[in-house]
């Protein structure tokens, strides 16, 4: 069946996190995505290892984990883009594809005549993606940057991490590239919004896109919390500004969360827990209560809750529809039987023997479900075919393209 996007060419210059993630999940649309890579480099996140993919024999390769994690579904093309040849090569490609996605740094496409100015005229349909790190202008335009550095810039460190006044306190990251993967999905979204304005204008556009406002936006509430209150958000470490009680308890083996999100869920618990004269005490009968009184409810309940083991409390909490959970590790996620029904993890055939895992893309459709026919791609795997097929260059050609070192 083909899938939302299978009628589209997306050409893929872009590397490590933020692009090419938006690019897979162009890819696990349906799109053609043809990922340009370095000759003989390739994207730097190849060499992020280890770990690294094993062979059904148990040798390990050197396709790493880092990389294989955000390329699936895609085609690889090596050409060296620092050459006449090699942008003239692009060139030629962006004329046959409807979106193009970039991550150079500002002006460094410019120098090779393959910016938007240059190649709209080209493709006056082209809706073209630059992702950087602080956007195409402004002061900051020039600089480089990371995740860990716009999560501190962004504010997002500042509301995440124990409070300043506890063991362990002090700002804390996400444990992942969150600016990056949040960035990359409103890439996404930007790109099949301005697909949509092509279809029904026939005009391509420009998109910049910025890792730097992707973090602020990302902030969400907090900022709201800010803008209405004025009073600047601290770090509560795993308790919630606005509900009580919403954090992690200690039970007699382990740890869940309770995230308690209104007065009747509040009832049950107490019910549960075997206390109900908390229910009814003036101090906690509504959430801006128990706000106003967290000092002396979380001490209560934290005592309450190391009586009996978390198996105990997540089943007898879910049954009276209290929110509650236990903080898993990577194998117990992939453990869950939900996640195990939902079909989260799915393997792919690999080109050089056994297949790959890979997280299943979390949109569902009713009537175009998605597939991942293809693995992550070996550097410049699909050269020859992408040249053949999209250009219609033959064998002695692509051959001369390559005894030059334009194509690997």
């Amino acid at each position: 069946m083909p899938q939302p996007l299978s009628h589209i060419r997306v050409l893929d210059l872009t590397r490590v996190l933020a692009g090419p993630w938006a690019a897979q999940n162009l890819a696990d649309l349906g799109a053609e995505v043809i990922k340009v890579e370095r000759p003989g480099i390739g994207d730097d996140t190849r060499t992020w290892g280890p770990p690294w993919m094993k062979t059904p024999e148990g040798e390990e390769t050197r396709e790493s984990a880092y990389f294989l994690s955000v390329n699936r579904g895609k085609k690889s093309i090596a050409i060296d883009i620092a050459s006449a040849a090699g942008q003239a090569l692009v060139r030629e490609l962006v004329v046959h594809c409807d979106v193009l996605i970039e991550n150079y740094k500002v002006g460094d496409l410019a120098r090779y005549g393959l910016a938007w100015d240059d190649l709209r005229v080209l493709n006056p349909k082209l809706v073209y993606c630059s992702v950087t790190g602080f956007g195409q202008d402004g002061p900051y335009a020039n600089r480089p940057g990371y995740d860990f550095i716009f999560q501190g810039m962004g504010g997002l460190m500042s509301i995440t991490g124990e409070r300043d006044d506890l063991p362990g306190g002090g700002p804390q990251k996400v444990g992942i590239a969150v600016t990056d993967v949040m960035t990359g999905m409103y890439a996404c979204l930007a790109i099949t919004a301005a697909l949509n304005h092509r279809q029904i204008h026939g005009k391509g556009q420009y998109i910049d896109m910025a890792l730097f406002d992707a973090i602020v936006a990302f902030n969400a509430n907090q900022i709201l919390n800010y803008w209405m209150s004025g009073n600047i958000p601290k770090r509560w470490g795993n308790a919630h500004i606005n509900i009580c009680p919403y954090e992690v308890f200690a039970t007699s083996d382990g740890f869940i969360i309770l995230a308690v999100g209104n007065d009747n869920q509040f009832r049950n618990f107490c019910r549960v827990a075997g206390h109900p004269d908390l229910a009814t005490d003036e101090r906690y009968l509504t959430n801006p209560l128990r706000l106003a009184h967290r000092t002396e409810l979380v001490p209560v309940v934290r005592e309450i809750i190391r009586t009996r083991p978390m198996a105990q409390w997540i089943s007898d909490l879910e049954a009276a529809s209290v929110p509650c959970g236990p903080i898993n590790n990577m194998e117990q996620v992939f453990e869950d039987p939900q996640v195990q029904h939902r079909g989260m993890r799915v393997d792919i055939p690999h080109p050089l023997g056994g297949t790959v895992p890979s997280v299943a893309n979390p949109m569902r459709f009713s009537e175009t479900p998605l597939e991942y026919p293809l693995a992550p791609p070996l550097l410049g795997q699909h050269t020859d075919d992408v040249l053949c097929r999209v250009l219609g260059y033959d064998a002695a050609r692509i051959g001369a393209l390559r005894a030059a070192g334009t194509v690997g």
